[in-house]
């Protein structure tokens, strides 16, 4: 008895309600975080005589800054420039000084800014960022095409080679190209970084890997649904939380530190650790990038091997019909 077709408007209703579902549920992913910032054990120093900072420390909000206290500015400036707090308090017999590390994040930079000038604080900015993109706009919005052309590239490199060797090949060409082209447009063109070019290429390379072969060895394994699983790991859920506009600290917890565990989030923090701190702050996002990148090259093996394995193969006598 033939299957009896699905009415076109049950099918156009069912289009439109699961849509409007999904959403329903993608527009607090995006906007909650966003509209949720705020310091959340904020890296911050302190420097200066220890009863002064002391009672400065205390006077700060609590549970919106982690505070480390350091003797002088010199100390605290060190901590800055190795990418291990956005900004310092340096208290001396002449007032109150504020330095900060824009390069880190031009958003909490901003913020500090902001507080200063309520204290009628001296503002420094010791690690600062490209005096190009001096908000930092260009940096979060040059970062996007990077996480969508590596999904693209996953994608089709799972849908379209059949082949196991071509496609872990593929995906190791395109991190390639993506991380030494990548810096030739937002560094030489845009003037967005600055640092060192193999540095940016490297940590570009490695995030363009990481997506690519996390999208393709999981499409291999898969097939479709695990693209679609890839997407939603990556970007539907990776990009609201990574908050490479802002800071993780910034974000509702533990959704911040969360994120950095994704492929944006971490991608982000290493470019900038490349691009404005000398590499300073890297290792645990690249650390964070190569486990993806392995674990999608090997899916990807893996998953080329049992398509080849489940393959069908015609015996010698449907050759024959074929041929007949």
């Amino acid at each position: 008895m033939p299957r009896q077709a699905r009415p076109p408007l049950l099918i156009a209703v069912l289009i439109g309600v699961g849509i409007v579902v999904a959403q329903a549920l993608l527009v607090p992913l995006f906007a909650g975080p966003a509209a949720n910032l705020g310091p959340r054990d904020l890296p911050v120093v302190v420097a200066g005589p220890a009863p002064a900072a002391d009672a400065l420390a205390a006077h700060l909000p609590p549970g919106a800054f982690e505070v480390t206290r350091v003797p002088d500015a010199a100390a605290a400036d060190a901590l800055l420039r190795d990418n291990q707090a956005y900004a310092a308090f340096v208290l001396s017999p002449s007032g109150t000084a504020v330095h900060t590390a824009s390069g880190a994040s031009p958003t909490v930079a901003q913020l500090v800014g902001q507080a200063a000038a309520g204290m009628n604080a001296q503002v420094t900015d010791v690690v600062p960022g490209s005096p190009d993109d001096p908000r930092g706009a260009g940096f979060a919005s040059g970062f996007l095409p990077f996480a969508l052309t590596a999904l693209a590239a996953g994608a089709a490199l799972a849908l379209l080679v059949r082949d196991r060797w071509a496609r872990f090949t593929g995906v190791l060409v395109f991190g390639v190209l993506a991380g030494l082209v990548g810096p030739l447009v937002l560094q030489q063109w845009l003037g967005v970084l600055t640092g060192d070019y193999l540095l940016n290429a490297a940590a570009i390379g490695l995030f363009a890997t990481a997506v690519a072969g996390f999208v393709a060895g999981l499409g291999s394994l898969l097939g479709r649904p695990g693209i679609a699983l890839g997407v939603l790991t990556v970007f539907l859920v990776g990009n609201p939380l990574s908050a490479v506009s802002a800071a993780p600290e910034l974000l509702p917890q533990p959704w911040g530190a969360i994120g950095q565990y994704l492929p944006i989030g971490a991608g982000g923090s290493l470019l900038r650790s490349t691009a404005f701190f000398d590499g300073a702050g890297a290792a645990g996002p690249a650390w964070v990038l190569g486990t993806y990148a392995v674990v999608g090259l090997l899916l990807a093996l893996v998953g080329g091997l049992r398509t080849r394995r489940t393959a069908p193969v015609t015996e010698p006598a449907d050759r024959v019909a074929v041929a007949a």
